[in-house]
C-alpha cells in the first residue's frame, strides 16, 4: 500500500497522485468509521467525503496527518448531517395491504366468492350480453384479454372496455345485493 507523501503538492494546486494515495490509504478506515456510526449508505458517503476532500487538498498543511485529519473531519461532518436529517425525518414503514382497513375485495373477487351459482347467475343477468360473456371468459374461465378477444371476434381494447364497464356495474349493484341477502 502506498503511503501518502508527507508534504502536499505545490500550494494552490491539487496533485492527482496525492489524492489517489490519500484515497487508497484512508478510504477503508473512513468506510469502517461510517459503518460503525450506522450510516445508511457508508460507501456512498465515503465517496462524498473524498469528493469534498479533493478541492481542499492544495490548502492542506501538515502532510499525511493534515490530510488524514481533514478527511476524517469531513467524514464526521457528513455523519452529523445525516444523523440530524434522520432525527427530523419521521420513521417510515412499508405498506401492508392486508392491514389496510380501506382495502376491500375487488368486484372480481366478490363475483368469484358469491355464494352459489344462483347468485352468480343473478349478478351476470344484470349485465349486457357482451359484458356477461367477457366476465365469464376473463374472470370465470381465466382467459387472457387476447384469447377473449379472439373468441368474441373483438379487439383487445374493446374487451378491456367491456370488462371495465361490467365491473363498474357490478360495483354499483353490490350494496343492493347485500340488502336483499339480509
Amino acid at each position: 500500500m502506498h503511503k501518502v507523501k508527507h508534504e502536499a503538492a505545490t500550494p494552490g494546486q491539487a496533485d492527482q497522485g496525492i489524492f489517489c494515495d490519500a484515497y487508497r490509504e484512508f478510504s477503508p478506515a473512513i468506510l469502517n468509521y461510517l459503518r460503525a456510526r450506522d450510516v445508511e449508505d457508508p460507501e456512498g458517503m465515503t465517496q462524498e467525503v473524498f469528493l469534498a476532500l479533493y478541492p481542499q487538498l492544495p490548502e492542506v498543511h501538515g502532510g499525511l496527518k493534515g490530510i488524514k485529519s481533514l478527511a476524517f473531519s469531513i467524514a464526521h461532518a457528513r455523519y452529523v448531517d445525516e444523523h440530524r436529517r434522520r432525527l427530523k425525518t419521521p420513521p417510515t414503514t412499508g405498506y401492508d395491504a392486508d392491514a389496510d382497513p380501506r382495502c376491500c375485495d375487488s368486484a372480481e373477487d366478490q363475483l368469484l366468492e358469491a355464494e352459489g351459482s344462483a347468485q352468480v347467475m343473478a349478478l351476470l343477468g344484470t349485465l349486457q350480453h357482451d359484458q356477461q360473456e367477457v366476465i365469464a371468459l376473463r374472470i370465470v374461465a381465466d382467459l387472457s384479454v387476447e384469447a377473449t378477444a379472439e373468441i368474441m371476434g373483438k379487439t383487445p381494447g374493446a374487451i378491456k372496455q367491456l370488462q371495465r364497464r361490467a365491473l363498474c356495474r357490478l360495483r354499483k349493484l353490490r350494496p343492493s345485493l347485500r340488502e336483499e341477502q339480509s
